[in-house]
């Protein structure tokens, strides 16, 4: 079933036709195939979702007529933050891509002591922009009708000292929470919706002046396993073992 996202408000639209975007009638006609009274369905990525049809698939434009609304996927009633510090090629992809599958409500690119890369301002935008698209489409593949927000680049210490999560989280090997005990034993949940901060670094891990700072702004180190697991692994490791205690898994 094809989900297309369009960056314009899809509700003032029903019952109306309309002509595909550039990249997204390219996407539909040329890579998807689609062909006139297919059905597919179109999201906002603010929670709106609505139901329509292909009316006409030209070279390079496709027209589709939006029939109805309908209730999108429940997103998870954990609102999950990613603090991820960046990391090289095509890791931070695959964090975004994973983390949006998994959920998570916000995701800040973070630098840190041991961080490999450094992107300039000039690179910024671009970089942002690639990584809301990675988004975009982990949520079409995925079935998700809200788009994560891909916040701008922040220190660790900025970030850290900014949430207000219930639950607080950094990844650190070799830790094993409070007193040993399951650290899903240590946070009582007394609301329908859970809030959370999850911070992982880089390849190089956390300097101890980080874990202490972290700490102090009321961050719980936890490893997860004998294992040491590589950046881009250990956040859909905790990501899923959150969304098991406190979300939709």
């Amino acid at each position: 079933m094809m989900r297309v996202y369009l960056e314009f408000s899809l509700m003032e639209h029903i019952g109306q036709s309309i002509a595909l975007p550039d990249a997204q009638a390219r996407h539909v006609g040329r890579v998807m195939r689609a062909r006139t009274g297919q059905e597919l369905f179109l999201f906002d990525g603010c929670g709106h979702e609505v139901r329509a049809v292909v009316e006409s698939v030209e070279r390079r434009k496709v027209g589709v007529r939006l029939l109805e609304s309908i209730q999108p996927i429940p997103e998870s009633p954990l609102r999950m933050h990613l603090g991820q510090v960046v990391s090289k090629g095509d890791r931070m992809d695959y964090v975004i891509q994973k983390a949006t599958e998994l959920g998570v409500e916000e995701i800040t690119p973070l630098y840190s002591e041991f961080a490999s890369v450094r992107i300039d301002s000039e690179r910024e935008s671009k970089k942002l922009e690639h990584w809301r698209g990675v988004a975009i489409s982990a949520c079409e593949q995925c079935g998700r009708a809200t788009v994560p927000k891909i916040l701008p680049h922040q220190t660790l210490a900025g970030w850290v000292g900014g949430r207000e999560e219930t639950l607080r989280w950094i990844l650190h090997p070799g830790e094993s929470g409070c007193n040993g005990s399951s650290p899903f034993q240590s946070v009582s949940r007394e609301t329908s919706t859970f809030s959370g901060a999850l911070l992982v670094g880089p390849e190089g891990g956390f300097s101890e002046q980080e874990i202490v700072l972290a700490q102090h702004h009321g961050f719980s180190a936890h490893g997860l396993g004998p294992r040491i697991l590589r950046t881009e692994t250990a956040p859909v490791v905790a990501l899923s073992l959150l969304q098991h205690a406190y979300g939709d898994i």
